[in-house]
């Protein structure tokens, strides 16, 4: 073997030159500001925080009270590809230096993909602060999303303020924002989320009537504003409202494979003599996966009760394997104990409801829960869901819901 003299300052080149790569490949542990840019030039703000401990890397997304954590992270030199825990959804970026990444946010969708670029870099900041709140906007606040045809979205806003610091949601007749975090710039305020499929900053500004007005900017181009003003209890129409239909009996028929491939029956064994909660939902849906965490400690808490749960799924694909992928990540995540069913109808299928549950009237919103009495027949359909982020609305729904259940179990 021949050996070869490597110079000095040729071996302390090659040695600061993978040392520079180390540095590449490993951004350091903390918080980091995200944007996501869209085409009009808008920035969707949020952090996430990066932490490697013993060889183990984890992400965790922050939106105020909410940590969403992943441990589905790959390196490969620079380049570093982020898994949502939920979702199909994901981040893959290089690493420019140790405390700063870009790349793009990508998202799957029914028959295509979204693709937006990232940017990030170290720092605890998700808004600059520009002056000192000089309100207090904590509150419920009443408004209306005005529509590009005219027509207006009702809406509510609920905000919690500590200082120059604000967190709060945006609930609406189809369900909720979930959880929002920003700062009171004066009397403006900012706020944004981030959960894998909501991606939007919002914006506002109340003045001395309690009258609020601003915008929303949603995903990659979605663009709306709004006014309303604040009031101490306000309320939502109910506009997705289902029903059984007329000369039905009530009772619901259906057989769906679960996600090993067993086919599981509302007539099986099981369900018999039992209140039984169906939750209609989709792996593509944020006010599922609140959903889905609820009921599946629910279900452990009062399965012996005499309550059974099984989820119908929706997806945006009637591939069975594609499905099952993106449903294995809620049933870990959420550790899901009872089945959840693959009906095999996508979510854009305009015969969803005649395919799957021909005995109601048209679903028009997921979640949906359907709560059946002890002998089978519907006794609840409830429409949406109005999950933790959104507070005193969250606590309501809970009680009301155990109110029911608790009935039904008599």
């Amino acid at each position: 073997m021949r050996f070869v003299n490597i110079p000095r300052y040729t071996l302390a080149a090659l040695l600061s030159l993978s040392s520079f790569l180390i540095a590449k490949a490993a951004p350091k542990n903390g918080k980091y500001k995200v944007a996501i840019n869209r085409e009009d030039g808008r920035q969707i703000f949020f952090n996430l925080v990066w932490e490697k401990i013993n060889g183990k890397t984890t992400v965790t997304f922050i939106n105020g009270t909410e940590a969403l954590k992943t441990t589905d992270i790959q390196l490969d030199g620079d380049s570093i590809t982020i898994n949502m825990p939920v979702f199909e959804s994901s981040f893959r970026l290089k690493s420019i230096t140790p405390d700063s990444l870009s790349g793009f946010w990508v998202r799957k969708l029914p028959s295509s993909e979204l693709r937006l670029p990232v940017s990030a870099i170290s720092s605890s900041e998700r808004f600059p602060m520009k002056s000192l709140a000089s309100a207090n906007l904590s509150g419920k606040y009443a408004i209306n999303f005005e529509r590009k045809d005219g027509k207006q979205d009702p809406a509510i806003v609920e905000l919690q303020q500590n200082g120059s610091k604000i967190t709060g949601s945006i609930l609406t007749p189809t369900g909720d924002y979930r959880f929002l975090e920003g700062i009171v710039n004066g009397d403006s305020l900012w706020l944004s989320t981030f959960d894998g499929v909501h991606a939007l900053v919002f914006s506002g500004k109340v003045d001395t009537k309690k009258n609020i007005s601003g915008a929303i900017w949603s995903g990659a181009k979605s663009y709306e504003t709004y006014s309303g003003k604040k009031e101490d209890n306000p309320t939502l129409p109910n506009t997705s409202a289902m029903y059984v239909k007329d000369g039905e009996s009530g009772h619901l028929d259906f057989s769906f494979k679960d996600l090993d491939g067993k086919l599981v029956s509302i007539k099986d064994a099981r369900f018999k003599n039992k209140v039984v909660i169906i939750d209609l939902m989709g792996s593509w849906c944020p006010n599922c996966m609140d959903e889905t965490a609820f009921l599946s400690e629910f279900y452990k808490k009062n399965k012996n009760r005499g309550v059974e749960v099984v989820g119908l799924a929706y997806e945006y694909s009637d591939n069975f394997e594609r499905s099952r992928k993106s449903l294995a990540k809620f049933q870990k995540k959420f550790n899901v104990t009872y089945p959840m069913l693959i009906t095999g109808v996508t979510v854009m299928d305009p015969q969803r409801t005649e395919k799957t549950l021909p005995q109601l009237t048209d679903i028009k919103m997921f979640p949906s829960t359907i709560i059946l009495d002890k002998t089978g027949k519907v006794s609840f359909i409830d429409t949406g869901f109005q999950g933790p982020g959104t507070g005193d609305y969250y606590k309501a729904f809970v009680k009301e819901f155990n109110k029911k259940i608790d009935n039904l179990l008599k």
